[in-house]
């Protein structure tokens, strides 16, 4: 089994200052798909997103 197409995904909200560490697979449209739909104070729009290969 090879996990060569999975991401280490570290959101961060700058409102908050919340950390998030997931993993997440690259889509057809080139986005990461983790599941993370908005952070825990509420911010959907203005994160920090750091991709690295797993």
């Amino acid at each position: 089994m090879t996990t060569s197409n999975r991401y280490r995904v570290i959101i961060r909200c700058p409102a908050c200052g919340e950390k998030y560490i997931l993993r997440g697979k690259r889509n057809e449209e080139g986005e990461y798909e983790t599941g993370f739909k908005q952070c825990i104070c509420g911010n959907e729009e203005q994160l920090n997103i750091e991709v690295s290969p797993e």
